[in-house]
């Protein structure tokens, strides 16, 4: 779903800020972001007249659908994960390219080279967990004169000098390349799990009405390997990786504003995702979901009913002023699984665009009585806008 991932996530922003003028009539105008968007905005439904709806499943095919949808306005390539260097240092870090269609077509009553219907949206965020210090960024740029955009053949998605490729001529092998002056990553990410297709063969539905749905797959298991850039110096690093892709035109219903996403890796070999929207009133949405997948590759999908998840701790964050969960108790019954989650930084909120926080989490717990741990990272959206009453007994 996510980052219904951001999100990533947070493309149809853009169009509530107006850019559709500068970008089909303007020339060299700079992107500027804006504060207090909220999820419930970029991703409600608005006029969808002249985009593809997600209605049914659809056959997959790749690599093409590593590659962009345009016939969709909202589209995002989402990686995360936890990485550490040969003496344990730990890292997080996510990259995240969003397109977003402004209009279904580009208008051709003007030549102009600047002309485009695309834009696209980039996050980078690193935590450095050893020393409690969270870096974030964020980059806009239009689909016009090589700044930004998506090659299929070979595969290679982009905004400015930020960019997510494919390596050699492995369909399923990328490398992530994105930094500022301050920080940055450089690793090279290879699945060790076959990719999982979510919800219904890859249709998430995420609202009761037709068409609130996206398509969405996952590789939930990747090995990791590169570098990352601090202003303590650069560090070899290795570890894993989760990526999820997903296009949509909405998926969001008026009465939903936000989610609490999770993507956990456990020491055995098995991955678990799960989404629990929230409604206006805080209250999960029946809509929620998530993927269980065996250390074999196999999996199986997660209802609402099935997984039992309650927030235990929260925390406030001093930049924004939102209320966040900080530790919750995740049970699933039908597989003996007891899981207690806990950031592993408190603060590793992005103040972007939409504000949402974002961030590497640490899991210990039992299965079938025995103990077991792992790592994840959590996304939580919607908080700035809307305060939520939950039980923290």
């Amino acid at each position: 779903m996510r980052n219904y991932k951001l999100i990533l996530a947070f493309c149809g922003f853009l169009t509530l800020l107006g850019f559709t003028w500068y970008a089909l009539h303007q020339r060299e105008l700079p992107i500027k972001s804006s504060s207090n968007l909220n999820v419930a905005e970029a991703l409600g439904g608005g006029d969808v007249s002249g985009y593809a709806r997600a209605l049914e499943p659809r056959p997959f095919s790749f690599p093409s659908d590593h590659a962009d949808h345009p016939e969709f306005r909202n589209e995002w390539w989402y990686f995360t994960g936890n990485l550490k260097n040969e003496v344990g240092r730990p890292f997080g870090f996510q990259v995240t390219l969003f397109r977003n269609s402004l209009v279904p077509e580009v208008p051709e009553e003007s030549s102009s080279p600047w002309r485009t219907n695309q834009l696209y949206m980039g996050h980078l965020a690193l935590s450095d967990i050893q020393e409690d210090r969270f870096y974030h960024a964020e980059r806009f740029q239009r689909a016009a004169l090589g700044l930004a955009g998506v090659e299929a053949q070979p595969l290679r998605i982009w905004l400015d000098d930020w960019e997510i490729k494919g390596v050699s001529k492995d369909p399923m092998k990328w490398q992530l390349f994105a930094k500022t002056e301050e920080f940055g990553i450089n690793l090279e990410v290879t699945p060790s799990k076959p990719l999982v297709l979510q919800g219904n063969q890859g249709l998430s539905q995420k609202g009761k009405e037709p068409g609130n749905a996206s398509y969405y797959y996952s590789f939930t298991r990747m090995i990791a390997s590169g570098e990352v850039i601090t202003p303590d110096g650069i560090f070899d690093v290795t570890g894993s990786s989760w990526l999820d892709r997903e296009w949509s035109t909405s998926v969001l219903e008026s009465n939903q504003v936000g989610w609490d996403w999770f993507a956990l890796q456990l020491n055995d070999g098995t991955d678990l995702m799960y989404y629990q929207l929230r409604d206006k009133a805080g209250k999960p949405d029946e809509q929620s979901s998530g993927k269980l997948v065996n250390p074999n590759g196999e999996s199986r999908n997660l209802n609402f009913e099935e997984v039992a998840l309650k927030v235990v701790k929260f925390w406030k964050s001093p930049n924004s002023g939102a209320s966040y969960p900080a530790g919750w108790t995740l049970k699933l019954a039908s597989e003996n699984l007891d899981l207690k989650i806990s950031p592993r930084m408190s603060d590793q909120e992005l103040q972007t665009t939409v504000s949402y926080w974002e961030g590497s989490v640490r899991v210990q717990g039992t299965q079938n009585g025995q103990p077991i741990q792992g790592v994840g990272y959590v996304e939580m959206t919607g908080y700035d806008q809307f305060m939520t009453s939950v039980d923290e007994s």
